[in-house]
């Protein structure tokens, strides 16, 4: 699968602004430049006729200029481990890939491929839902990941205790990747990875955790049906959004039986940690 770079040029003002807009048509991961903004999204969802909407909502109130390429998947990979270092979460948590040495100092060594897979660990989402997950039960309990990426925060809620995990994408490549990352860092054979949407989860199964770090639009969407699996009493992390976009998901979730327990930022960036009623 080949990923679309889009190169934008563009007032560092605007960065932010651009890079949520992008992720509600796909975009999954992006690098700030000191021109303006890279976004990477796949080949088969780029559509010129959206970004061309986007920027012209925008080139009314700054200079854009536009440039896409595609980048071939072997490419990409070799660029991405090349460039890849450690990242930490607090005095805790350190994801690192299999050519970095242990550091003994942190709790939890979570092993990464690192491809072309959105949670790597440097995105600021990835970065809070984790540190979210500290301060969160997971010792025996069952969780599911929602647009799980490199499979990262199911790896750590492993680590944290969590006995039976479920995750899922649409990206077959991120379902590979995730089913590398779950045997590099030993989880139980039971570990299931299906390449698909909540839609495709057994009706039946339910989850004392869900980690959901998706975008704004996704989690208007599919709440109710993250609810469903919840058990009482079970919590639901929600990440992929920006601080204005907070009171949307806060709404959404005391709709749907769900109390807010605490939300964090993380550079404009935003996390609401819910609790099934």
């Amino acid at each position: 699968m080949n990923y679309i770079e889009v190169d934008l040029q563009v007032e560092l003002d605007f960065a932010e602004i651009l890079m949520a807009e992008l992720g509600d048509i796909s975009y999954e991961s992006f690098v700030e430049t000191d021109q303006g903004l890279l976004a990477y999204v796949q080949e088969e969802l780029f559509s010129e006729d959206l970004l061309g909407e986007i920027v012209n909502r925008y080139s009314e109130m700054t200079d854009i200029t536009i440039s896409w390429k595609v980048i071939e998947r072997k490419n990409w990979n070799a660029e991405w481990e090349n460039s890849y270092t450690p990242i930490e979460v607090g005095d805790q948590i350190r994801i690192r890939a299999t050519f970095h040495e242990p550091d003994p100092t942190f709790t939890y060594d979570l092993l990464i491929q690192p491809k072309m897979s959105f949670g790597t660990g440097h995105h600021e989402t990835t970065w809070l839902v984790m540190n979210e997950q500290l301060s969160l039960p997971h010792q025996n309990i069952a969780v599911m990941d929602v647009g799980c990426g490199t499979g990262i925060l199911a790896v750590l809620a492993h680590k944290l205790g969590a006995i039976d995990l479920l995750a899922f994408d649409i990206d077959e490549w991120a379902v590979e990747n995730t089913i590398e990352n779950f045997a590099m860092n030993a989880l139980p054979d039971a570990s299931k990875v299906i390449k698909g949407t909540i839609a495709d989860v057994d009706a039946a199964l339910k989850f004392g955790g869900i980690l959901a770090n998706i975008n704004r639009n996704i989690l208007l969407d599919e709440i109710p049906r993250y609810v469903a699996h919840l058990l009482p009493g079970g919590w639901l992390v929600t990440s992929g959004f920006y601080e204005y976009d907070r009171e949307d998901i806060e709404n959404c979730g005391k709709e749907n039986g769900l109390k807010v327990v605490r939300t964090n930022i993380r550079n404009q960036w935003a996390t609401v940690v819910f609790e099934k009623i």
